[in-house]
This record gives C-alpha cells, sequence and structure tokens, in this order.
C-alpha cells in the first residue's frame, strides 16, 4: 500500500509541476502509537485516517489496538480543531470498540450520517485501500465512522 501511494504521489507532483500542487503530502509506514511525535506538532493534521487496523482479538492485546483512550489523547493533540478522524474496519467488533472509545471522548464528536456522507474523503474509505478493495469483492460489511476535533 505504502508503495502505490509513494508512486501516486509522485504522478500527481509530476503531473502538476507548474502549480506547485501535492508538495505538503507524504506517506510514511511507522508505528503511530510510537512515532507520531518524531513527524507532527501540536494541532499540525486537518485529517487522521484508520484503516483497517489490526484487531486484536485477544483481550490481552486490546492495549495494542489504535484507538484507545491514551491514543485518542495524542492523537487530539496533533489534530488541529475541527480536524477529522476516520476509521473504517470490517470486524463489527472493532467497529463497535473504536465508536464506543470516541464517543465517550470528550474531544472527538461523531459526524452525522450526512455530514459523512457530504466529505470528501469520506466516500473513499470503502473503496480506497487494498484491504476495502478486498472486503469488496467478499461482499464483506465494513463499519465505518468520522469524527470532528472539537
Amino acid at each position: 500500500v505504502k508503495e502505490y501511494v509513494r508512486e501516486r504521489i509522485d504522478t500527481l507532483r509530476e503531473n502538476h509541476r507548474e502549480s506547485g500542487l501535492y508538495r505538503n503530502v507524504a506517506c510514511i509506514r511507522c508505528n503511530a502509537q510510537k512515532d507520531f511525535p518524531h513527524y507532527f506538532r501540536k494541532k499540525q493534521l486537518k485529517k487522521i485516517f484508520f484503516l483497517f487496523p489490526d484487531p486484536h482479538f485477544k483481550a490481552c492485546n486490546h492495549r495494542r489496538r489504535i484507538i484507545t483512550t491514551t491514543s485518542l489523547d495524542e492523537y487530539a493533540y496533533f489534530l488541529d480543531k475541527g480536524g477529522l478522524l476516520y476509521t473504517i474496519t470490517d470486524v463489527e467488533q472493532l467497529g463497535k470498540w473504536m465508536q464506543d472509545h470516541l464517543d465517550a471522548h470528550p474531544l472527538y464528536q461523531r459526524l452525522t450520517e450526512e455530514e459523512v456522507e457530504e466529505d470528501p474523503a469520506a466516500k473513499f474509505l470503502p473503496s480506497a485501500s487494498e484491504e476495502a478493495q478486498k472486503v469488496a469483492r467478499n461482499a464483506g460489511q465494513t463499519y465505518r465512522a468520522v469524527y470532528r476535533r472539537l
């Protein structure tokens, strides 16, 4: 996935060389739970995407999930006020886990279904990644939610 995104960014930069567009975009493969502070400043991000994260089914591994109460505090630090946090998974239990944690957090507010449908990025969540395409091919269900940083 990272290579595909990197190649797509390079193509967009090449096609828009004269206008200088697509210079402030990158794809970094890293452990977000450890490396966010090394790449971003406070309130720097406008959007954060969590696409088909590892579900860590065993209860003893739930602390490793990408969405936890502690991690949401950290993401809120880097997400600008009004910024959006996107989640999508094909695991119902994980989708509920992420939504429950985000709903309970005081710094996030879930977008209405109408707002999600109007959001230009949200419409690509069910199809933009290899995992999303695999789920669609297998006629699987996805669980999507978008939250605004208060």
